[in-house]
């Protein structure tokens, strides 16, 4: 199966100085999960706004390597273009419209689809997979819950009719409950969609479970991918990212020193 996505050994560059991604390379195939999983400062969500054309707008840009989409480089192209193309990024932290009803917010999602009758059709399919939103859909998207603003941002994702959706930290600051409700359906719409996705998330335990394939990222580099089976069999894997030990017990992720020392997937 080719790729409908590839990220070429891409640097990234802030502000002319910072150097962010240090040749990070990855694929994702049609109607598959990928994941990204890494620490905080790893690099996870710039590879995601470098994917979307997001960067231009941080003061950051791709300054080597390249990105492709079916084929087609995008990583010199605007956010716009790329949206039009079918790639949608869900940024962290429900970034909603406040001011604007639920449903206004999930039309703001179609701006790219210029037939009534098919964003009414993706509406519905919405309301179908987030039947909570129905009920809210004349109220200010400020005054719902965090897990329904969840639920709207992805929601409003669809209704873009996206090919490849990138998810960063859907499970932030939400509740166990809330956390395990969404994943299923987001697991359930790549499935009947056919929508690939690429996510990052900390819950490493959660996002390996709905994926097939993931990226471990460090310091701006991929240090290890494989399948997921794999991945979930990997003792660093298990002890730094699942929390367990070989034995089965809990470490803590605090040590980073012996952590560095033990990073057995460089070798």
């Amino acid at each position: 199966m080719s790729p409908i996505l590839n990220v070429n050994n891409i640097e990234v560059i802030y502000k002319d100085v910072i150097l962010v991604l240090k040749g990070m390379s990855l694929e994702v195939n049609e109607g598959k999960t990928v994941t990204i999983l890494g620490n905080n400062g790893a690099g996870k969500t710039t590879t995601l706004k470098a994917i979307s054309g997001i960067l231009k707008s941080e003061d950051g840009e791709v300054t080597d390597g390249s990105i492709e989409f079916y084929g087609e480089r995008i990583d010199k192209k605007y956010a716009e273009d790329i949206v039009r193309m079918g790639i949608f990024q869900v940024m962290e932290g429900r970034r909603v419209v406040e001011d604007m009803t639920v449903e206004e917010n999930l039309f703001a999602g179609s701006h790219t689809q210029r037939n009534r009758q098919k964003k009414k059709q993706d509406l519905e399919m919405v309301y179908n997979y987030f039947p909570a939103l129905g009920p809210r859909k004349r109220i200010m998207a400020g005054y719902i819950s965090g897990g329904e603003q969840q639920m709207l941002v992805v929601g409003r994702a669809l209704m873009s009719r996206p090919r490849l959706l990138l998810l960063d930290e859907p499970s932030m600051g939400l509740s166990p409950l809330l956390v395990s409700e969404i994943f299923k359906i987001i697991k359930k719409v790549s499935k009947e969609q056919r929508i690939s996705i690429l996510l990052v998330e900390q819950n490493a335990r959660l996002a390996l479970s709905i994926a097939s394939h993931g990226y471990v990222m460090e310091n701006g580099r991929i240090v290890l991918d494989d399948t997921v089976e794999k991945l979930m069999q990997n003792e660093d894997v298990k002890e730094f990212y699942l929390g367990l030990s070989e034995v089965g017990t809990k470490k803590s992720y605090r040590d980073v020193k012996h952590y560095r020392r033990r990073k057995r997937w460089l070798t």
